[in-house]
């Protein structure tokens, strides 16, 4: 089975001497009798072995578990993975190769080209996310110890090193960042942290906080609230766009999102969000088609921080 799982695929099929050959590659003496017997068997496993009809006939593994191209998907999401340090990408990569023949490897081997794309040096966060994954199926409390870089690139430890304790909800995949949310009872509130700034996490053999009564979280509102998750106070702002930028706010708010024409080159957004640095930048970058129509405290904000841009300059 190992020989026809590497070796073959619909380009490239074998021959029962061939098969033979392969085999005594192995130490291992068969006959073309023992051959037609053992791939007759594999077929009543399951293994989806296809016949080619030739001058001989010739044999290939059809279907697998996993597509070429669904391969080639998943290939690429992981090279292109902010999170994911060079090195466990190059790992995950070597496995998926496995799953094709060795022929179909070869193509696996391909470079995303993401501008300006830098990867993490965090080698702890591949098994960070799996103990917090853990904990939240679990229910159970985790400690970290969180941290900044320097301008060495060393790592600053908050609270002078001390670990924090929280309550671990939810994992957030978002602008090619992971995101743990957990509720921080002090405050009544959801928080958020980097888990590729978390080291030394751990299960606290404590049940998580219970949300208060009447209190629930739902992540996806959370993700489209948070921007980016840098948080702020919630708001609903009036928001007027250019018909240009119809894409750019079904990608940012979802398809579910109302929006409502004002003539036939603008349309109008009300929303919830969190007021954020975050969130100005990304009105700011489509200048001038777009505008916050209300609150006026927000629009003044967004003024202020036009302001402290300019005045750098």
């Amino acid at each position: 089975m190992k020989i026809l799982l590497e070796e073959t695929d619909e380009k490239h099929c074998l021959g029962v001497q061939e098969l033979i050959t392969e085999l005594e590659r192995y130490g291992i003496t068969s006959e073309r009798k023992s051959i037609y017997s053992d791939l007759e068997t594999l077929s009543s496993y399951g293994l989806d072995i296809q016949k080619v009809k030739d001058k001989h006939t010739k044999y290939y593994v059809g279907t697998r578990d996993f597509e070429l191209a669904e391969l080639k998907l998943l290939v690429d999401a992981i090279q292109s993975a902010r999170f994911l340090t060079t090195k466990k990408s190059n790992e995950l990569i070597e496995k998926l190769k496995k799953l094709a023949s060795k022929h179909e490897g070869l193509s696996l081997q391909r470079q995303v080209f993401v501008a300006n794309r830098p990867k993490s040096i965090n080698e702890q966060i591949y098994y960070s996310v799996d103990t917090l994954h853990e904990a939240i199926a679990q229910k159970k409390k985790v400690r970290f110890q969180y941290f900044d870089y320097t301008v060495e690139k060393e790592k600053s430890f908050r609270k002078e090193g001390n670990f924090y304790y929280i309550s671990p909800y939810s994992l957030l995949w978002d602008d090619e960042n992971y995101y743990l949310i957990a509720y921080y009872e002090k405050y009544n509130n959801f928080v958020h942290y980097r888990v590729d700034r978390m080291n030394q996490v751990e299960i606290v053999d404590e049940p998580r906080e219970a949300l208060c009564e009447g209190q629930s979280f739902d992540v996806a509102e959370y993700a489209k609230k948070t921007f980016s998750m840098f948080g702020g106070e919630d708001e609903r702002v009036e928001l007027t766009f250019h018909k240009e930028l119809v894409n750019q706010v079904l990608d940012r708010f979802g398809a579910g999102i109302s929006l409502r024409a004002l003539d036939s080159d603008h349309f109008a957004v009300s929303c919830q969000v969190k007021i954020s640095s975050t969130f100005f930048s990304w009105i700011a970058q489509y200048g001038e088609k777009v505008k916050i129509q209300s609150p006026q405290e927000v629009k003044e904000q967004f003024i202020g921080f036009l302001e402290n841009i300019l005045k750098q300059y």
